[in-house]
């Protein structure tokens, strides 16, 4: 299955999550960048409310790819024990590179949010959207995060992921909802067509287009 861009991906993930159209305790929260068109198309289809809850991958020195853990909104760290020991990371190298995706985090929650407060989630059923989920250990910083806002159920929502990804994910959420789970998987990209950088304009925009009117108007 190869989705044409992540506006597609996220019209056809929004058909599998019918069951939560309209309802007042549900919000839709999507990881930026990539992760923000397919939870925009989603917080649409149903009729709900959408934000932004921001992870960032903490990469290996020299290997930025491989993760070795992720920070999310709130403060939360998640490291991979066995990659640290793996890849001999030193306790100095876990805080150099945790200073420089703080940074970044604390960049995007400024050009993104702005002034404008996060959603209140507490008590609520949260859609945690991205593009696409590889080997899921940035995903569980997100999840460990939002369980500090104490929302009813976290319900992971993404167009693609390995089947093993989500088998390791799954008793860390309420519930998992994925179109495509292959079983061959080498990267998120190489199931769009379309998979070029959302950039931050883009991001502003759709959650400024997501705003209801009134708070539009009252420039909240």
């Amino acid at each position: 299955m190869i989705f044409q861009n992540r506006k597609a991906a996220g019209e056809m993930l929004a058909k599998h999550l019918t069951g939560y159209t309209g309802r007042a305790d549900v919000v839709v929260l999507a990881i930026p960048r990539g992760g923000v068109p397919v939870g925009a198309e989603v917080a649409r289809a149903l009729g709900v409310p959408l934000d932004i809850f921001i992870v960032r991958k903490l990469g290996v020195p020299g290997q930025e790819e491989l993760a070795f853990g992720a920070i999310a909104s709130g403060g939360m760290r998640v490291l991979n024990d066995d990659v640290v020991r793996m890849a001999g990371i030193t306790s100095d190298e876990i805080e150099r590179v945790t200073e420089r995706e703080k940074k970044e985090l604390e960049r995007r929650e400024r050009v993104y949010r702005g002034e404008r407060p996060a959603l209140e989630i507490k008590g609520k059923t949260v859609l945690l959207v991205d593009d696409g989920i590889a080997t899921g250990s940035s995903m569980r910083a997100g999840i460990a995060a939002l369980r500090q806002h104490a929302p009813a159920r976290i319900v992971l929502a993404t167009p693609v992921a390995p089947a093993s990804t989500c088998r390791r994910l799954r008793n860390d959420v309420e519930g998992i909802v994925c179109v495509h789970l292959p079983e061959m998987f080498h990267a998120i990209g190489q199931f769009y067509a379309d998979f070029l950088p959302t950039l931050d304009e883009e991001v502003c925009a759709l959650l400024e287009e997501s705003r209801p009117a009134a708070a539009r108007a009252a420039g909240r």
